[in-house]
């Protein structure tokens, strides 16, 4: 009988272990594999960097329709603007001169 109780016993710690091995391993491979892994996490660092690139960008185009926006906007409007602006929408030119206009990227 004392056999029978020391294998029952050794069996419960095994089965305890096994459940502990089980889910080390469950955690172990989901830290590596998934939606919320390691790798999951260097990708969206990666887009962040790419994003903040962007977001730059949009900043520096923002403002520089913001200053050309400001020079038309309120009591002193910028004379060449203006006329840049004129020229530009209703066509307007003198006889004796040839404009271009080179389109900003």
């Amino acid at each position: 009988m004392k056999r029978v109780g020391k294998i029952s016993r050794y069996l419960g710690q095994a089965w305890l272990a096994g459940v502990w091995l089980f889910l080390f391993g469950y955690f172990a491979f989901h830290a590596f594999q998934g939606d919320n892994s390691i790798a999951a996490l260097k990708r969206l660092e990666a887009q962040e960097l790419e994003l903040v690139v962007q977001a730059q960008r949009v900043a520096s185009v923002r403002h520089a329709l913001e200053t050309r926006t400001q020079k038309l906007a309120g009591k002193t409007i910028d004379p060449d603007m203006l006329e840049e602006q004129v020229r530009l929408r209703l066509g307007f030119t003198h006889p004796d001169e040839v404009v271009v206009f080179i389109p900003a990227d």
